[in-house]
């Protein structure tokens, strides 16, 4: 099929570069799916499951673990921190009066 650009209006060849990419989007879309049908007929093939190869864990976030803490506030045993995100202004101010990250270990 071939087409003779010469002879189309600016909007005639930009319709034709939209399908064009359009379709070749649309293919590589067919390729992944095809690979991935493959790769899982392999694997089944072989007697393992997806997970047992790649692990239970794809696409998913660790979320909700508890992290203990590492520094507390001499001033106020119940004022903890562990070390991650943003300092809390109490760490900061026992910086600035000359402790040491040390001295406020737990």
């Amino acid at each position: 099929m071939a087409i003779d650009i010469k002879n189309l209006n600016h909007n005639q060849l930009n319709d034709l570069i939209n399908k064009a990419q359009s379709r070749q989007h649309e293919m590589k879309k067919e390729k992944v799916t095809k690979l991935r049908e493959k790769i899982h007929a392999l694997i089944k093939a072989e007697g393992y499951s997806f997970d047992d190869i790649f692990g239970g864990t794809r696409g998913k976030r660790r979320t909700g673990g508890v992290v203990p803490p590492k520094y507390r506030n001499p001033a106020d045993a119940e004022q903890t921190w562990s070390g991650r995100g943003k300092r809390p202004r109490w760490f900061n101010d026992a910086l600035k009066a000359g402790k040491k990250e040390k001295d406020l270990l737990v």
